[in-house]
């Protein structure tokens, strides 16, 4: 007698806890609580599975799934004029996932090793000349639209340690150490790594923390508040904080040169290189995992190139 082609299927697939949706969620939990990822990195795999839930179904098994389905995933994401950045992370997460699904054995062959990223335009990092980045950092002073010490530590502190914005705002007064020319943070992955500020930052974060503190003498909340900077009520500031600050300081009422919190970090890179400093150094500074993450700023400004022609041409100097 022939078998119903149901009764065919292995016991690993008829397994419901190899269902797609119970799957998803054990791989959020398990990027979460062992390998520590931050919360911007969760909610972009939650995103991403997502449109992988919503395509394939909730209850399909994770065995049923093949490349030609992943592949109407990511013709779906096209339809919907997702960028190509968007796709490929898109791809990298599904990746990821059943490199998860076959490391426990919940599937026998990984058919999302057969996926290609799409062809990515090349874009360097943005980042801002030296004239530039220090009209910015002293635009809080020169135009003081929200708190002035504030903001300027904020620019500061975010040029001279090229921290992320999450990590700046996370960063709090227990974690600043030697007299506040270095602090112990806390990056992706949650690994710790040392970063450092200079002169110019350490005065500024001088004359915050003193206003800060005079600012909030009266009140329950502010000097309390265990994060370096705060809101104008005393509240840990957020990334969204930060973006609008930087928004103001760099739209119509500031340099009107609109750049994201981000471009503090191009900018400490592309500094660091263009000085000399060893590639590995600034890895480590940064935090990147992987080398070929920092030589993306190996890249020269045109100011340097020229500088390096007119001493090493014979006639450069004429």
């Amino acid at each position: 007698m022939q078998k119903k082609r149901g009764a065919m299927k292995t016991d690993m697939e008829q397994n419901p806890d190899r269902a797609l949706s119970a799957l998803c969620d054990e791989f959020l939990i398990y990027q979460e609580s062992v390998r520590g990822l931050s919360n911007n990195s969760l909610i972009a795999y939650k995103n991403d599975l997502l449109h992988l839930k919503e395509i394939l179904g909730n209850n399909c098994q994770i065995a049923d799934v093949k490349a030609e389905d992943i592949r109407g995933c990511i013709a779906s994401l096209s339809k919907q004029k997702k960028s190509n950045a968007s796709i490929n992370r898109f791809i990298s997460t599904v990746r990821t996932f059943f490199a998860y699904c076959r490391k426990f054995d919940y599937i026998s062959n990984n058919v999302a090793l057969e996926i290609h990223n799409v062809k990515m335009p090349v874009h360097m990092p943005a980042f801002l000349t030296g004239p530039e980045i220090d009209a910015l950092c002293d635009e809080p002073v020169v135009n003081e639209i929200l708190w002035q010490t504030r903001d300027k530590a904020i620019f500061e502190m975010m040029y001279s340690s090229g921290c992320r914005v999450g990590e700046i705002v996370s960063l709090k007064i227990s974690d600043l150490e030697h007299n506040n020319s270095s602090a112990i943070i806390t990056g992706k992955g949650k690994k710790d790594r040392r970063v450092y500020f200079e002169e110019d930052a350490q005065y500024a974060l001088k004359n915050y923390l003193s206003d800060r503190k005079r600012r909030f003498a009266l009140k329950k909340i502010g000097d309390k508040t265990p994060e370096v900077f705060v809101n104008q009520q005393g509240h840990a500031l957020t990334t969204g904080g930060v973006r609008y600050i930087l928004s103001r300081y760099s739209g119509v009422e500031g340099t009107r040169h609109h750049i994201s919190p981000h471009a503090f970090r191009h900018t400490f890179a592309t500094s660091m290189l263009s000085s000399g400093a060893d590639v590995r150094m600034v890895q480590e500074m940064l935090g990147h995992s992987s080398i070929s993450t920092t030589q993306r700023y190996t890249h020269i400004t045109t100011e340097k190139l020229i500088d390096i022609y007119n001493r090493a041409h014979p006639h450069g100097k004429k």
